[in-house]
């Protein structure tokens, strides 16, 4: 194999692929990156098993060929080459060893043949459909914070996406730890309709998401009961999805919160930002007053102090105090894209629901403490 690559190309598909490899590995290849040299492109390909990403990047091959080289040295001597480098990669036939030179740099890597780079097989996707990047990016960002990071109860470990008939056929995500849960809705593009509901770790959601700030194009989804592939501009990014029953997320969203509160979402964040810093660090609790057109958040920890302040807000219902987890309440709020945050509350005990004033298709429920 022999070929000249431009070190930005190099770089964003590296930047991509190498993230999937860990660090530590029992198998000595699975912490390589499999170089496949062909036509006028080098593809890059890099699995930890469970995942697997490859990407084409445009090369000059004088002579095709492949092999495997360690991920994270590669990476990191591209990163450190001048902008505008041309790399140079040679693989001699007699010579276990991959060749590398930029200008007056020179790197020898070990490699191990590419005949034993494990791949992931892509066949028996039954539904294939094609989104907006950018609904995409949205389902994603308005449900990953609450996806669980206990692996004891390993289906909540990811964002559960499925399609509904809610108004119209919508691509839906949800996530929950159990202690919060975030949905957003999104038009089901032709072809989602019917496709079966699949639990996409959190790995490879974080995964995605790198591949999705650099995407310009449709991405095209291609879903089985067992993987997830992702198609966009040069990459594809497969899965192996959560083997189990997301739960009946449904009957934990409010149906009849008659109290509502209305609050200006900046004021509230900044707010509770400020009260939280005496918070205990198990709990976090911020109790919220609320009494006619005003909330008053207190935190009381007997080791640290008091904090207390008071904020203007739209409520016109009986008074109520309610206590939430600092974090939580911070949480959502970076996620309201309107200018007021909507609580629909029933009483100190029971699940909030949380609205955007400016998104009517996403919506949050939070679990109260007790105060």
């Amino acid at each position: 194999m022999r070929l000249t690559i431009e070190r930005a190309a190099l770089l964003k598909a590296l930047n991509h692929v190498q993230s999937v490899v860990e660090r530590r590995n029992t198998i000595p290849i699975l912490s390589n990156v499999l170089l496949q040299a062909q036509g006028d492109s080098l593809k890059l390909v890099a699995t930890d098993l469970d995942i697997e990403i490859s990407e084409q990047a445009p090369a000059e091959v004088e002579r095709a060929g492949q092999t495997t080289a360690p991920a994270n040295y590669l990476y990191d001597f591209v990163r450190k080459l001048p902008d505008g480098s041309a790399i140079k990669f040679d693989v001699p036939g007699d010579d276990p060893r991959l060749f590398i030179s930029a200008g007056k740099s020179r790197l020898h890597l070990p490699v191990l043949p590419a005949g034993d780079f494990p791949s992931m097989p892509s066949d028996g996707f039954e539904t294939t459909f094609e989104v907006e990047p950018t609904d995409l990016t949205r389902l994603i960002d308005k449900t990953r914070f609450a996806i669980s990071t206990e692996e004891t109860r390993y289906y909540l470990n990811g964002i559960f996406f499925h399609t509904v008939d809610a108004d119209g056929q919508k691509l839906r995500a949800v996530a929950t730890d159990g202690h919060r849960l975030a949905l957003a809705d999104a038009n089901a593009p032709k072809g989602a309709p019917g496709m079966p509901g699949v639990i996409v770790p959190r790995k490879t959601i974080n995964e995605l998401k790198r591949l999705l700030d650099d995407a310009t194009d449709l991405v095209e989804v291609s879903v089985s009961p067992q993987k997830i592939r992702f198609a966009l501009n040069d990459a594809v990014l497969t899965s192996k999805l959560i083997d189990g029953s997301f739960p009946e997320y449904a009957r934990v969203i409010p149906k009849a919160n008659s109290k509502k509160l209305k609050i200006d979402n900046k004021a509230f964040s900044e707010a509770v930002d400020r009260v939280a810093t005496v918070s205990a660090e198990r709990s976090r609790s911020v109790r919220l007053a609320l009494e006619k057109d005003k909330v008053t958040l207190t935190v009381n920890n007997p080791d640290a102090g008091v904090a207390t302040e008071d904020l203007p807000a739209e409520y016109g219902d009986e008074g109520l105090e309610i206590g939430f987890n600092a974090r939580y309440l911070l949480d959502v709020a970076g996620q309201i894209e309107g200018q007021s945050a909507v609580f629909e509350l029933a009483d100190s005990g029971s699940p909030t629901l949380v609205r955007d004033e400016a998104d009517d298709q996403a919506l949050y429920v939070l679990m109260p403490l007790r105060v």
